[in-house]
């Protein structure tokens, strides 16, 4: 789950199952609760993305300042970022360039939508130019259209997605079957991203993720534990982007809608 900030209370209250899966020990110490209350599984990070025939290499957008060219009015989408993680990359964002660079991106005619997947597929699909605020395979695979954009210097925002057994699940079982498969060596060197373990080498080109100090590793989860932060700046963003509309992403409600 995103919401990282949960996970130190549910251990506090005791509703979590402490496991170390296989590999535990190889998982970085910034990733993992040291009693196995909880344990990242992969590393994810938001960005931007671009698709090569719609942008171009050459024109692709390195910063959040190029995201103002007028060659991209009418062509961004993006996730709205008052409804999902990805308010903590546009506080980054604002943190550098000010409440001016949203209220410019804003007047870019930027599609909003609910879900990081939505701009991702219509990047991929060429049905807009650029995405901020979702991620991207580092090595894209054979015909993929979408690239990953690594800022040099600009913010952006990596966090390891956690995940834990509750205490009274019904198949504990099950439960550790599934953390000791996503530590597998072999899921996390085959995961397109970051791996959260020290032993498996990042794909070729990129450093391990701890080695991004503009990543902002750390400051996801302090950023979600303040909650009146939280609030303040979701209501300060929709004042700028309009209240979140739209089906949720990926169009379903719940593991069982209806019940």
């Amino acid at each position: 789950m995103q919401t990282l900030q949960d996970f130190p209370r549910w251990k506090q209250e005791g509703v979590l199952l402490p496991y170390k899966p296989a590999g535990f020990s190889r998982v970085h110490p910034a990733f993992k609760d040291p009693d196995g209350a909880w344990t990242g599984i992969f590393v994810d990070a938001f960005s931007t993305i671009y698709n090569i025939d719609k942008v171009g290499a050459e024109q692709a957008p390195a910063t959040a300042r190029d995201l103002l060219d007028r060659r991209l009015k009418g062509k961004i989408v993006s996730t709205f970022p008052n409804d999902d993680a990805v308010l903590y990359l546009y506080q980054l964002i604002i943190d550098t360039y000010g409440w001016d660079w949203l209220r410019r991106f804003a007047a870019q005619d930027v599609a909003w939508v609910r879900g990081t997947q939505e701009p991702a597929d219509r990047v991929e699909a060429g049905t807009a130019a650029v995405a901020l605020g979702t991620d991207g395979m580092l090595t894209p695979a054979d015909g993929m259209k979408t690239r990953f954009v690594l800022p040099e210097h600009d913010p952006f925002m990596a966090w390891a997605q956690r995940a834990a057994i509750l205490k009274d699940a019904k198949h504990p079982a099950a439960a550790k079957l599934y953390l000791n498969w996503w530590l597998s060596k072999q899921t996390q060197s085959d995961f397109y991203m970051w791996s959260v373990r020290t032993d498996v080498p990042p794909h070729t080109g990129y450093r391990p993720i701890w080695n991004y100090p503009n990543a902002h590793l750390y400051g996801f989860e302090h950023f979600m534990a303040d909650r009146a932060l939280v609030e303040r700046f979701r209501q300060q963003l929709t004042l700028y982007v309009g209240e979140v509309s739209g089906a949720p992403s990926p169009g379903r409600l719940g593991l069982h809608p209806g019940r």
